[in-house]
């Protein structure tokens, strides 16, 4: 074995010389944007995730101390019902709140919108996986104190989180009261200005049991219609003067343990608080069965300390950061929020659970907490490369749910699987049938997921056990639901591709090729292993209609305008009108009704071009310019899902500049809150976007042939781009500068050799040695796509 590199190690930890690139800080109260702060400095693990609301709650833009899959169920209403339309959707619910501890400063509770706030700053280190906070504060009566506190949400360890907490008196001595909660039913403020935002439920919990006892407390509750049960559990250090004294004490919905004391100048009170949060069907755990598993869980973690879970925090992020990395030299603050994307993509799921990642992961209730097609199409891609385990685990999620989208298909009178649109439980949640229902692409997306996991893992135990099931109920459902015209075609009538300003077309480009790599996985994988396919029923016949339908696909096309349809008569419907569209009137969805968006040539977010990112082998290099400049003219980027897939195909095409400042507008989506809705919760899919319009785009990393291929090409404010993936079981680094590519295996032994192909070229590394091959010049590509009026992405890319 041969070591890394010196370039390949991540640099130090915060207080060792560490950069801001490895930091998110906040220095000011930010009064106006709690909610975005919050969002920002969300802790989690894919179980446990805390919204980074100050320590004392309040003040708060949202609350949020999530487990995931927690939810409870209420009824969908509509003025007029119909057959199939969903009759009960489920929205993300707070787990009680463990994070929480108010101080009181004589008879003034710490307030910073009160008294004098001399100093204020919150650091999210992403090397240690922390979120600390260093605050002086006068009261009103003039009584100084300085509090600091660490809080982490623990990679290794599933079900805790823990926070330490020290206050510190100033100039003069202070009566303190610290009141440390576990707070139950905690009140989220409804955000009904919008469609997107959640229905938030009234107190959802129903109590159980409650118990404190010591330095320790427990609270079980149950939801009422969803039928599950959750427990968390809190176990206390205390560290201070003599003359410190606790009592507990705990409701129905809350558990809290009070500390009470007087400090004198430079004396110090610590509370380390250790929290376990666990859920369970109610039919499934019985509650004093799951209120002694999180008191053991919170006891464990407090036997072995704070500083345990600090260094293990540390070892599981070094490990992490060694794969997730990319490092991108020339532009500091985009360094900064690559960093900030990869470590939220870090903590969004785990390999050992049974759990998927939902669009807003544990950071918000957006979108209701719903799992959409994003983490399919965005997140698990980059994850297949960075956390394989992780993306394993997200299918398998799917798989369980089988029984739910037949039962789904069955309903809509269709064959296979119909997996939902929206869902946190595998039941359809969207009551909007036009942009649910029938954007029916959302079955291919996790075939795709299913290909590319298999492709990059050659996981043949995943193949067996869940892998192939999905790819033959999926192409079952495309095999039913598409329509064989007169002459031979198969089209697919009546869908809703990504692009939610076009509902129910004909022959969405997008979702006829992604349906065609489906029922090609699945013909193959079935043919591979005809002894698993005939267990699931599958016979030669089948298995040709497949290959049958894949190979008569309709894909539109304008011989007139020489570019792709996104859907068949798109490139014929009226064009919107631009001219007379305002700065104030985006997203359009808030101020112009569907009917005039359908019908029109406006796209709300990468459609044919996220075919041609997802599907490169079916575009020639001239249908993808051509098609980038119309549809580029056209998309006014009203998702968040948008900017990558766009950043990809204009580096491709070599309109790199303009590829620069998408890629920058995907990865600042939530650092600077270009959506304004950052408060909900972090946008994930375009987190992971940056990722794939690095990796994707510059790296041009190409995977839909089943094998590694780059084309790289460098912006010009890049300098040098370096990032490693995961490709059947081997650590591959790349590394790239504006001159050379250079390929090594960092951790193979040298006897090892993986084949990647770059610019159509084969090369074959060994553990032995890097291997560097030249970059070659980027023809000029012509003029830049022009963008709707106003819509172009800011301008990075100028010297």
């Amino acid at each position: 074995m041969h070591t890394s590199s010196a370039t390949d190690q991540p640099p130090p930890a915060a207080g060792t010389g560490a950069d801001e690139t490895w930091r998110i800080r906040r220095t000011a109260a930010d009064l106006d944007r709690l909610g975005e702060t919050e969002s920002i400095f969300a802790l989690g693990n894919g179980w446990v995730g805390w919204r980074g609301v100050l320590d004392e709650g309040a003040p708060c833009g949202m609350p949020g101390s999530y487990v995931n899959g927690l939810h409870e169920r209420r009824e969908l209403s509509y003025p007029e019902d119909g057959y199939a339309f969903p009759q009960e959707s489920d929205t993300v619910i707070s787990a009680p709140n463990a994070a929480l501890i108010r101080l009181w400063v004589g008879d003034e509770p710490l307030d910073i919108r009160t008294g004098t706030l001399r100093s204020h700053e919150r650091v999210l280190d992403l090397r240690t996986g922390v979120l600390r906070r260093d605050t002086e504060w006068i009261s009103p009566s003039g009584k100084g104190v300085r509090i600091r506190s660490t809080r982490l949400v623990s990679l290794p360890r599933r079900p805790v989180a823990a926070v330490r907490y020290e206050v510190e008196a100033l100039d003069t001595p202070v009566e303190l009261r610290v009141c440390s909660d576990l707070l139950a039913n905690e009140k989220v403020p409804e955000r009904s200005d919008d469609p997107r935002a959640a229905s938030v439920p009234t107190d959802p919990l129903t109590a159980e049991s409650y118990d404190a006892s010591g330095l320790d407390g427990v609270l079980v509750h149950r939801t009422e219609r969803s039928g599950q049960r959750v427990a968390v559990a809190v176990s206390h250090l205390v560290d201070g003067p003599d003359t410190i004294t606790t009592t507990g004490d705990c409701t129905p919905d809350r558990v809290r343990l009070t500390v009470t004391g007087r400090l004198h100048p430079g004396e110090r009170l610590r509370l380390t608080k250790f929290a376990a949060y666990e859920w369970a069907t109610v039919d499934g755990v019985p509650a004093d069965e799951l209120a002694a598993l999180v008191s053991a869980e919170a006891d464990a973690a407090r036997a072995d300390g704070f500083d345990a879970l600090l260094t293990d925090q540390r070892a599981a992020l070094d490990a992490a950061w060694q794969v997730a990395d990319v490092q991108l030299d020339g532009d500091q603050e985009l360094q900064q929020a690559v960093r900030f994307a990869m470590f939220h993509l870090i903590q969004a799921g785990r390999p050992d659970s049974d759990r998927t990642i939902s669009a807003k992961g544990l950071t918000g209730n957006g979108y209701d907490g719903h799992v959409l097609w994003d983490t399919e199409s965005y997140v698990l891609p980059v994850l297949t490369y960075l956390a394989p385990a992780v993306v394993r685990s997200a299918l398998t999620w799917r798989h369980a749910h089988l029984p739910e989208a037949r039962e789904r298909a069955r309903e809509l009178r269709l064959t296979g699987a119909t997996f939902p649109w929206r869902t946190i439980g595998g039941r359809e949640c969207s009551g909007y049938w036009p942009a649910g229902t029938a954007a029916l692409h959302v079955n291919a997306d996790i075939a795709d997921a299913v290909l590319r996991y298999l492709a990059a893992t050659d996981d043949q135990r995943f193949l067996a056990d869940a892998g192939l099931e999905l790819l033959v109920e999926t192409a079952r459902l495309w095999h039913g639901f598409g329509h064989w015209s007169d002459t031979g075609d198969f089209h697919l009538h009546g869908v809703t591709g990504p692009d939610e300003y076009a509902a129910l077309v004909d022959d969405n480009v997008f979702t006829n090729l992604m349906a065609k790599r489906n029922l090609r996985g699945a013909a193959d994988a079935a043919e591979r292993h005809p002894d698993l396919a005939g267990r699931l029923g599958v016979d030669h016949d089948e298995v040709a209609g497949w290959r049958a339908a894949a190979d008569a696909m309709v894909v539109p096309y304008d011989d007139k305008r020489l570019v792709h349809e996104q859907a068949a008569g798109f490139t014929e419907q009226p064009e919107w009108d631009f001219a007379n569209t305002g700065e104030d009137d985006y997203p359009l969805l808030l101020h112009f009704p569907y009917l005039e968006l359908y019908r029109k040539q406006v796209v709300k977010q990468a459609d044919l071009v996220l075919a041609m990112q997802l599907c490169p082998g079916e575009f020639t290099a001239a249908e993808k310019a051509r098609n980038l400049t119309y549809y580029e003219a056209r998309t006014v980027r009203d998702s968040s899902l948008s900017a990558a897939p766009q950043a990809v195909l204009a580096a491709e095409v070599g309109h790199l500049d303009l590829a620069y400042d998408l890629f920058a507008e995907s990865v600042l989506q939530d650092l600077a809150d270009l959506g304004d809705k950052t408060a909900d919760g972090l946008h994930l899919a375009s987190l992971a976007g940056a990722w794939l319009a690095l990796v994707q785009g510059f790296g041009g990393l190409r995977d839909d042939r089943g094998l590694l291929s780059f084309d790289p090409r460098l912006p010009r404010r890049i300098d040098r781009l370096a990032f490693s993936l995961r490709w059947r079981g081997h650590r591959l680094r790349v590394t790239l500068t504006p001159t050379e590519a250079r390929y090594e295996l960092p951790d193979a032994a040298s006897d090892t050799e993986v084949e990647v192909w770059h610019h159509g070229e084969s090369v074959r590394i060994t553990g032995a040695e890097p291997v560097a091959v030249p970059m070659p010049q980027v023809p000029d590509p012509g003029p830049e796509p022009a963008s709707p009026p106003g819509r172009r992405p800011t301008r990075r890319s100028a010297d």
